[in-house]
């Protein structure tokens, strides 16, 4: 005989209907536990933040020196467009801050000169001085604003071919981040200026600027989803004291070696400078001091002593005496000459564990800024539970 089980007692609606609300209670104080504790990890952020924003009102530069003859030893329009391409990307990669390009062959009459818009105005110089400054603007450009920029020039002609630098700065139309670059459009609106900042959507920024003038734009936050995007216009070094993250380049254009000192964009001028050269001591000894704005100074294909004897400002007849240290950065070479594009990546790979910058720019968006986002986006997309059936007992 079959063994009889005991029957299921059922239960009446308004037992099933207690246990739901039960449910229902349980959930709700768990989730109000959730949202307090992001509200928590977010104030912990916002305050880290801060204190780093403080910290880095001021952050510690790296400028390099490129002489613009090297194009000159260049064979054809391809080649020099090459080779300012991996001045290019040796900066990009190693966080340069400043590319001066001087004239090391000094003012000659029979020079061809060329003209070029940069920060400090229009420049007159020799013509590879400003062809290897164009194209490392161009480079340093994001992709979206070029066409605002740079018109079709034959200095140009072959940038296509060139690695992109793939800076944090050139961003992509789904790529968000706090900071943009843009171009100030010629759009009416009561107040303030339209920016285009390569998104879909134009920002409307709090100034009334020049239409046709590159900007450094912060959008402001929770305006990612809104219909109209709002943001401040900001200093181009901004985006790197507020979150560590490398903002490109600026060129500047001196015509001699002198004027790479003499027409320091900083206040403070460069209280380090480093001149390289075969003749200089081993980088192997050297100890960077602690500094504010450091230079870097590569030479020619026929060294900074040609340079030096070029200018007709200084009368110091040793390059030595010009730097605060000398270096050779690669001992016991094996080729007998480094060409100078070679020589930018190596000192600045020998040169980076030894540098001692007094203001460090800390890298905080991969872990904070990350972190922040994650607790808004949890906080936005917070789903209600969606009410029971049996709820019509209530």
């Amino acid at each position: 005989m079959a063994p009889t089980t005991a029957p299921v007692k059922k239960q009446s609606w308004s037992e099933v209907n207690k246990l739901k609300k039960e449910e229902k209670k349980k959930w709700k104080e768990q989730n109000l536990v959730k949202k307090l504790e992001k509200k928590k990890r977010k104030e912990a952020v916002d305050n880290k933040l801060k204190e780093s924003n403080v910290a880095l009102s001021n952050v510690s530069t790296l400028s390099i020196a490129i002489p613009g003859s090297i194009l000159e030893n260049a064979q054809s329009q391809e080649l020099r467009t090459y080779l300012a391409g991996q001045i290019a990307r040796a900066a990009c990669i190693f966080q340069v801050d400043e590319i001066v390009v001087f004239d090391d062959y000094g003012d000659e009459a029979s020079a061809k000169k060329s003209n070029l818009d940069s920060d400090a105005g229009n420049v007159t110089a020799r013509h590879s001085c400003i062809q290897l400054g164009r194209i490392l603007q161009y480079l340093e450009c994001p992709q979206y604003l070029r066409k605002h920029f740079f018109p079709i020039h034959n200095d140009l002609k072959f940038c296509g071919l060139l690695n992109p630098l793939n800076a944090p700065h050139h961003l992509g139309p789904k790529e968000e981040f706090l900071f943009r670059e843009g171009v100030v459009l010629n759009k009416p609106t009561k107040s303030g200026s339209f920016v285009n900042v390569g998104l879909l959507k134009e920002v409307h920024v709090d100034k009334l600027l020049t239409p046709g003038i590159r900007c450094t734009v912060k959008i402001l936050p929770n305006e990612q989803d809104s219909k109209k995007l709002k943001g401040v216009v900001v200093s181009p070094s901004t985006p790197r004291k507020e979150t560590g993250v490398y903002w490109g380049y600026t060129v500047r254009i001196a015509t001699s070696l002198s004027k790479v000192f003499s027409q320091c964009p900083y206040k403070e001028g460069y209280d380090v400078s480093i001149g390289t050269s075969d003749k200089g001591t081993s980088v192997d000894d050297f100890s960077c001091p602690a500094y504010k704005n450091l230079l870097v100074m590569f030479g020619g294909l026929q060294g900074l002593e040609a340079a030096l004897e070029n200018d007709q400002v200084l009368n110091v007849d040793d390059p030595k005496l010009l730097f605060d240290h000398y270096l050779n950065t690669l001992p016991e070479q094996g080729s007998k000459t480094i060409r100078t594009e070679e020589a930018v990546l190596i000192t600045l790979a020998a040169l980076r564990p030894k540098l001692n910058p007094e203001n460090k720019p800390v890298n905080i968006q991969k872990s904070d800024m990350d972190e922040n986002k994650e607790i808004e986006d949890m906080e936005t997309n917070v789903e209600e539970k969606p009410e029971d059936p049996l709820s019509r007992f209530d």
